[in-house]
Order: structure tokens, then C-alpha cells, then sequence
């Protein structure tokens, strides 16, 4: 369970740091002005920047929408990011 916990981590942190740093790179927007823009709640924001929460596959979509990113995109920079062999569950 721990290893499974570790891993569930590890993604958090790696979706939070992607979405962190279109933000901030691609965008120049603030964790305000996304959230009054767009809807989010700025401490939850922040929260899925830092890797704290974990987000549904809406808040992802919704969020790449806002950062003008496409969602595929944000797939493929999620798995090199991860590496071809992450996997939750060990086989």
C-alpha cells in the first residue's frame, strides 16, 4: 500500500507541476486570475499546483482549457514526464 500511496504522490505533484508551469510560463497568469476567470477556487488551485489534491479528469480538461492547452498535449507531457514504465499497479 505504501508503494501505491508513493505513486499516487508522484502524480499529483507531476500534474500539479505541469498545470504550474503553463501557467506561469505560457500564460502569465496568476493563481488569481485563473481562478476568477475561469472558476476555481485559488487555494484549491494552488493546492493542485503543489501536488496536495489530486484532480478529477473535468478539473484537468477544464484547467488546460483555461491555460489554452490541448488536453491530448497535456497527456503526452504527463507521460514523459512519468516515464513509459509508471504503472499503479505492479503487475
Amino acid at each position: 500500500m505504501q508503494q501505491a500511496n508513493t505513486k499516487e504522490t508522484l502524480f499529483k505533484q507531476v500534474v500539479g507541476e505541469i498545470i504550474k508551469d503553463y501557467r506561469k510560463n505560457s500564460t502569465s497568469y496568476s493563481v488569481n486570475f485563473v481562478g476568477r476567470a475561469y472558476g476555481f477556487d485559488r487555494g484549491n488551485l494552488s493546492k493542485m499546483e503543489n501536488g496536495l489534491v489530486g484532480i478529477s479528469l473535468l478539473t484537468a480538461w477544464k484547467l488546460c482549457e483555461a491555460l489554452n492547452i490541448k488536453f491530448s498535449d497535456f497527456a503526452k507531457i504527463l507521460e514523459e514526464k512519468l516515464g513509459n514504465d509508471f504503472k499503479f499497479f505492479d503487475e
